[in-house]
């Protein structure tokens, strides 16, 4: 049976492994460097310290897959918008997980503030992410085409979004 959870200091470990089989086998991500349990601990302070949810889900062997949401943008004005983030074990892809994570992730987002969140997908090959999305809601609104460059090959940038909560319907509360 799978459980999502918050992600704790405990799973730092599992999490920089299948980020790192992601960065150095995938094109979901564009970095190209795997990056350390010390530079994962930091991005997850990162994220926990705005308040915003950094999950797990986990079955009795351990951690298959992590999702997040942090900031779309730096500046004020951004404040409603979050970027979701979702990788999985490779053993454990096109089992619903995502799916399962995607859909916590956008309530513990509503229940944050957060009123629109976007997928920003790397490889417009990507269709498992791309799938997850459609699936849970998000339409496509954009794609920025041939910009990155990863296994010597150029990449898309595929842009979907989805209103969460609220959405745009009312002006926020002046507390949020």
């Amino acid at each position: 049976m799978t459980n999502i959870r918050p992600s704790t200091d405990a799973d730092i470990p599992f999490i920089t492994a299948i980020y790192s089989h992601h960065v150095l086998h995938g094109t979901g991500t564009f970095e190209t460097s795997p990056p350390s349990e010390l530079d994962m601990t930091a991005r997850r302070a990162d994220v926990l310290s705005k308040g915003l949810p950094y999950l797990v889900v986990e079955d009795a062997s351990g951690v298959l897959g992590f999702a997040y949401c942090n900031w779309f943008k730096p500046r004020p004005a951004y404040r409603y918008s979050a970027e979701d983030s979702i990788y999985l074990a490779p053993t454990t892809q096109g089992k619903g997980l995502g799916r399962l994570l995607l859909i916590e992730l956008m309530a513990q987002a509503e229940r944050c503030g957060v009123r629109k969140l976007i997928a920003v997908i790397g490889d417009s090959a990507n269709q498992g992410s791309v799938g997850v999305h459609k699936a849970c809601g998000f339409t496509h609104v954009g794609l920025l085409a041939n910009c990155g460059w990863k296994f010597d090959r150029w990449l898309d940038v595929v842009l979907m979004d989805r209103t969460i909560g609220l959405g745009s319907t009312q002006a926020p509360a002046q507390s949020e």
